[in-house]
Protein backbone atom coordinates (compact mmCIF):
# COMPACT_ATOMS: atom_id res chain seq x y z
CA UNK A 1 0.00 0.00 0.00
CA UNK A 2 2.76 2.31 1.15
CA UNK A 3 4.32 2.77 -2.95
CA UNK A 4 0.39 3.08 -4.26
CA UNK A 5 -0.04 5.74 -1.44
CA UNK A 6 3.63 7.95 -2.68
CA UNK A 7 2.52 6.92 -6.33
CA UNK A 8 -0.81 8.87 -5.85
CA UNK A 9 0.72 11.53 -4.25
CA UNK A 10 3.76 12.39 -6.14
CA UNK A 11 1.43 12.28 -9.59
CA UNK A 12 -0.87 14.62 -7.79
CA UNK A 13 1.83 16.98 -7.22
CA UNK A 14 3.44 16.81 -10.95
CA UNK A 15 0.07 17.57 -12.23
CA UNK A 16 -0.66 20.50 -10.25
CA UNK A 17 2.29 22.33 -10.61
CA UNK A 18 1.71 25.51 -11.86
CA UNK A 19 3.76 27.39 -14.97
CA UNK A 20 5.61 29.76 -12.58
CA UNK A 21 7.00 26.16 -10.85
CA UNK A 22 5.53 26.46 -8.02
CA UNK A 23 2.22 25.02 -6.03
CA UNK A 24 -0.40 26.83 -4.43
CA UNK A 25 -2.23 25.49 -1.42
CA UNK A 26 -4.91 24.56 -4.29
CA UNK A 27 -4.86 23.26 -7.45
CA UNK A 28 -4.77 26.49 -9.97
CA UNK A 29 -4.40 28.49 -7.05
CA UNK A 30 -1.26 31.45 -6.71
CA UNK A 31 1.93 29.74 -5.93
CA UNK A 32 2.67 30.74 -2.36
CA UNK A 33 6.37 28.88 -0.16
CA UNK A 34 4.99 26.46 2.16
CA UNK A 35 3.42 24.24 -0.31
CA UNK A 36 5.63 25.19 -2.97
CA UNK A 37 8.81 23.78 -0.82
CA UNK A 38 7.03 20.76 0.56
CA UNK A 39 6.11 19.41 -3.06
CA UNK A 40 9.70 20.45 -3.58
CA UNK A 41 11.29 17.85 -1.63
CA UNK A 42 8.98 15.43 -2.06
CA UNK A 43 9.90 15.53 -5.40
CA UNK A 44 13.43 16.06 -5.26
CA UNK A 45 15.74 14.95 -8.08
CA UNK A 46 12.95 15.61 -10.63
CA UNK A 47 12.57 18.09 -13.12
CA UNK A 48 10.15 19.73 -11.51
CA UNK A 49 11.97 20.35 -7.94
CA UNK A 50 14.55 22.39 -9.85
CA UNK A 51 12.03 24.63 -11.52
CA UNK A 52 10.01 25.39 -8.00
CA UNK A 53 13.59 25.83 -6.33
CA UNK A 54 14.14 28.41 -9.36
CA UNK A 55 11.27 30.59 -8.66
CA UNK A 56 11.92 30.05 -4.95
CA UNK A 57 15.13 31.78 -4.94
CA UNK A 58 13.68 34.48 -6.62
CA UNK A 59 11.97 35.65 -3.59
CA UNK A 60 14.86 35.81 -1.68
CA UNK A 61 15.52 39.46 -0.25
CA UNK A 62 18.47 41.47 0.27
CA UNK A 63 18.69 40.74 3.87
CA UNK A 64 18.74 36.94 3.21
CA UNK A 65 15.10 36.17 4.06
CA UNK A 66 12.58 34.65 1.83
CA UNK A 67 9.22 36.20 1.32
CA UNK A 68 6.02 33.80 1.48
CA UNK A 69 5.35 34.86 -2.52
CA UNK A 70 6.06 37.04 -5.15
CA UNK A 71 3.71 39.60 -4.41
CA UNK A 72 4.05 39.62 -0.42
CA UNK A 73 6.89 41.99 0.95
CA UNK A 74 7.38 39.97 4.73
CA UNK A 75 10.72 38.21 5.34
CA UNK A 76 8.43 34.86 7.40
CA UNK A 77 9.92 31.62 8.99
CA UNK A 78 9.62 29.62 5.33
CA UNK A 79 13.12 31.25 5.70
CA UNK A 80 14.33 28.08 7.34
CA UNK A 81 12.38 25.77 4.78
CA UNK A 82 14.84 27.73 2.29
CA UNK A 83 17.33 26.56 3.83
CA UNK A 84 16.66 23.32 4.11
CA UNK A 85 16.19 23.19 0.63
CA UNK A 86 19.50 24.28 -0.10
CA UNK A 87 21.08 21.76 2.13
CA UNK A 88 19.02 18.82 0.13
CA UNK A 89 20.65 20.29 -2.80
CA UNK A 90 23.86 20.77 -1.72
CA UNK A 91 23.85 24.18 -2.88
CA UNK A 92 25.65 26.46 0.10
CA UNK A 93 26.53 29.42 -1.86
CA UNK A 94 25.95 32.99 -0.92
CA UNK A 95 22.11 32.56 -1.27
CA UNK A 96 22.87 30.17 1.65
CA UNK A 97 24.44 31.45 4.09
CA UNK A 98 22.82 34.91 4.02
CA UNK A 99 19.55 32.76 4.80
CA UNK A 100 21.57 30.90 7.62
CA UNK A 101 22.70 34.27 9.20
CA UNK A 102 19.08 35.41 8.86
CA UNK A 103 17.70 32.72 10.94
CA UNK A 104 20.55 33.13 13.39
CA UNK A 105 19.19 37.18 13.39
CA UNK A 106 16.07 35.91 14.20
CA UNK A 107 14.43 35.11 17.63
CA UNK A 108 10.56 35.77 19.14
CA UNK A 109 9.79 39.51 20.72
CA UNK A 110 8.43 37.85 23.94
CA UNK A 111 11.90 37.39 25.26
CA UNK A 112 12.93 41.23 24.80
CA UNK A 113 14.63 43.65 27.33
CA UNK A 114 11.20 45.43 28.41
CA UNK A 115 9.39 41.89 29.23
CA UNK A 116 12.38 40.23 30.89
CA UNK A 117 12.38 43.72 33.56
CA UNK A 118 8.67 43.06 34.19
CA UNK A 119 8.93 39.66 34.82
CA UNK A 120 11.73 40.32 37.07
CA UNK A 121 9.93 42.73 39.18
CA UNK A 122 6.83 40.72 39.06
CA UNK A 123 4.94 43.31 37.12
CA UNK A 124 3.51 40.15 34.74
CA UNK A 125 4.21 36.85 34.82
CA UNK A 126 5.14 34.42 32.38
CA UNK A 127 4.18 31.07 31.53
CA UNK A 128 7.70 30.44 30.19
CA UNK A 129 10.95 31.21 30.64
CA UNK A 130 11.89 34.54 29.24
CA UNK A 131 15.41 34.09 28.76
CA UNK A 132 15.12 31.07 26.06
CA UNK A 133 14.09 32.39 22.68
CA UNK A 134 12.68 30.56 19.40
CA UNK A 135 11.38 31.89 16.27
CA UNK A 136 8.29 33.30 15.34
CA UNK A 137 6.51 33.37 12.51
CA UNK A 138 7.45 36.73 11.21
CA UNK A 139 9.63 39.66 12.69
CA UNK A 140 8.84 41.42 15.65
CA UNK A 141 6.30 38.78 16.73
CA UNK A 142 6.05 35.59 19.45
CA UNK A 143 8.21 32.45 18.76
CA UNK A 144 6.09 29.23 18.16
CA UNK A 145 6.90 25.80 17.95
CA UNK A 146 6.66 25.19 14.17
CA UNK A 147 9.02 28.01 13.33
CA UNK A 148 11.14 27.35 15.72
CA UNK A 149 10.78 23.14 15.11
CA UNK A 150 11.92 23.97 11.37
CA UNK A 151 14.37 26.81 12.09
CA UNK A 152 16.29 24.48 14.53
CA UNK A 153 16.04 21.71 11.30
CA UNK A 154 17.54 24.22 8.97
CA UNK A 155 20.18 25.46 11.19
CA UNK A 156 21.05 21.84 12.46
CA UNK A 157 21.69 20.52 9.13
CA UNK A 158 23.27 24.03 7.45
CA UNK A 159 25.94 23.52 10.89
CA UNK A 160 27.67 20.56 8.29
CA UNK A 161 28.98 23.67 6.32
CA UNK A 162 28.63 26.41 8.77
CA UNK A 163 29.39 25.84 12.09
CA UNK A 164 30.42 28.24 14.70
CA UNK A 165 29.78 29.06 18.20
CA UNK A 166 26.82 31.49 17.33
CA UNK A 167 25.05 29.02 15.77
CA UNK A 168 25.70 26.36 18.12
CA UNK A 169 24.16 28.27 21.02
CA UNK A 170 21.36 29.51 19.24
CA UNK A 171 20.47 25.64 18.32
CA UNK A 172 21.13 25.11 22.06
CA UNK A 173 18.64 27.94 23.21
CA UNK A 174 16.19 26.91 20.56
CA UNK A 175 15.68 23.24 21.89
CA UNK A 176 16.34 24.68 25.11
CA UNK A 177 12.61 27.04 24.66
CA UNK A 178 11.32 24.19 22.97
CA UNK A 179 11.30 21.68 26.00
CA UNK A 180 10.79 24.41 28.81
CA UNK A 181 6.87 25.30 26.39
CA UNK A 182 6.20 21.35 26.04
CA UNK A 183 3.20 20.80 27.79
CA UNK A 184 2.44 18.58 31.17
CA UNK A 185 1.06 15.75 29.09
CA UNK A 186 4.50 15.77 27.69
CA UNK A 187 3.13 16.93 23.48
CA UNK A 188 3.15 20.27 22.65
CA UNK A 189 0.65 23.15 22.03
CA UNK A 190 1.24 25.66 19.50
CA UNK A 191 3.51 28.21 21.78
CA UNK A 192 3.20 27.94 25.02
CA UNK A 193 2.21 25.35 27.97
CA UNK A 194 0.04 27.06 29.72
CA UNK A 195 -2.02 30.74 29.08
CA UNK A 196 -3.30 32.81 32.39
CA UNK A 197 -2.38 29.78 34.29
CA UNK A 198 -4.70 27.02 32.86
CA UNK A 199 -2.17 24.21 31.57
CA UNK A 200 -3.23 23.71 27.88
CA UNK A 201 -3.25 20.78 26.09
CA UNK A 202 -0.60 19.09 23.53
CA UNK A 203 -1.94 18.61 19.53
CA UNK A 204 -0.59 15.88 17.33
CA UNK A 205 0.98 18.04 14.58
CA UNK A 206 2.82 20.59 17.11
CA UNK A 207 3.70 17.66 18.52
CA UNK A 208 5.26 15.84 15.60
CA UNK A 209 6.90 19.14 14.65
CA UNK A 210 8.73 19.87 17.77
CA UNK A 211 10.18 16.31 17.92
CA UNK A 212 12.02 17.14 14.49
CA UNK A 213 13.06 20.11 15.63
CA UNK A 214 14.70 17.91 18.97
CA UNK A 215 16.14 14.82 16.86
CA UNK A 216 19.27 13.40 19.08
CA UNK A 217 17.73 14.78 22.36
CA UNK A 218 17.95 11.34 24.48
CA UNK A 219 14.95 13.08 27.23
CA UNK A 220 11.88 13.06 24.61
CA UNK A 221 11.32 9.39 25.30
CA UNK A 222 8.08 10.17 27.15
CA UNK A 223 6.84 12.23 24.10
CA UNK A 224 7.80 10.06 21.36
CA UNK A 225 5.26 7.11 23.18
CA UNK A 226 2.79 10.34 23.13
CA UNK A 227 3.41 10.47 20.08
CA UNK A 228 2.86 7.06 19.28
CA UNK A 229 -0.65 7.24 20.83
CA UNK A 230 -1.44 10.50 18.88
CA UNK A 231 -0.60 8.61 16.07
CA UNK A 232 -2.97 5.79 16.83
CA UNK A 233 -5.83 7.73 17.63
CA UNK A 234 -6.20 8.49 13.96
CA UNK A 235 -5.75 12.73 14.10
CA UNK A 236 -5.75 14.97 11.09
CA UNK A 237 -4.22 14.25 7.56
CA UNK A 238 -1.52 16.56 8.22
CA UNK A 239 -0.51 15.84 11.82
CA UNK A 240 -0.76 11.83 10.85
CA UNK A 241 2.26 12.50 8.76
CA UNK A 242 3.94 14.72 10.36
CA UNK A 243 3.88 12.40 13.61
CA UNK A 244 5.10 9.42 10.91
CA UNK A 245 7.94 11.38 9.92
CA UNK A 246 8.96 12.53 13.21
CA UNK A 247 8.40 9.06 14.41
CA UNK A 248 10.43 7.34 11.64
CA UNK A 249 13.37 10.04 12.30
CA UNK A 250 13.73 8.30 15.67
CA UNK A 251 14.11 5.18 14.80
CA UNK A 252 10.43 4.16 15.85
CA UNK A 253 8.28 2.16 14.06
CA UNK A 254 5.15 3.75 12.59
CA UNK A 255 1.79 2.12 11.47
CA UNK A 256 0.83 2.46 7.86
CA UNK A 257 -1.21 5.61 6.67
CA UNK A 258 -5.10 5.32 5.49
CA UNK A 259 -5.35 5.87 1.70
CA UNK A 260 -7.73 8.63 2.18
CA UNK A 261 -7.63 12.07 -0.13
CA UNK A 262 -7.45 15.66 0.44
CA UNK A 263 -6.97 17.95 -2.30
CA UNK A 264 -4.99 20.32 0.14
CA UNK A 265 -1.38 20.19 -1.80
CA UNK A 266 0.07 21.23 0.98
CA UNK A 267 -1.30 18.36 3.10
CA UNK A 268 -0.78 15.86 -0.26
CA UNK A 269 2.87 17.07 -0.14
CA UNK A 270 3.75 16.02 3.47
CA UNK A 271 2.11 13.04 3.02
CA UNK A 272 4.13 12.27 0.46
CA UNK A 273 7.31 13.08 2.43
CA UNK A 274 6.26 10.80 5.65
CA UNK A 275 6.68 8.07 3.21
CA UNK A 276 9.05 8.72 0.63
CA UNK A 277 12.08 12.00 1.24
CA UNK A 278 11.16 11.90 5.25
CA UNK A 279 15.06 11.65 5.23
CA UNK A 280 15.20 15.07 4.53
CA UNK A 281 14.10 16.72 7.96
CA UNK A 282 17.07 14.29 9.41
CA UNK A 283 19.51 16.22 11.11
CA UNK A 284 21.82 14.03 13.14
CA UNK A 285 21.25 15.63 16.50
CA UNK A 286 22.41 18.46 17.75
CA UNK A 287 24.40 21.33 16.04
Amino acid sequence: MSDLYLDVRLDALRRTQNPDGGWGYFPGKQSWLEPTAYAALALHGEPAADRAWTLVKSWQSPDGSWKPSAEVQIANWGTALCVTIASVRGEFDDSFRKGVDWLLGSDGNESNMLARAFAKVGLIHPERNLSLTGWPWKPNSASWVEPTAHSLIALKQASAKVSNDRLRERVRVGEAQLLDVRSDDGGWNYGSRAALGVNLPSYPETTGLALLGLQGRTDITESLEVAGRMLRANPSPLAKAWLTIALRLHGVDAPELSNEWTPDIMITAVEALSCGNYKFFKTGGQA
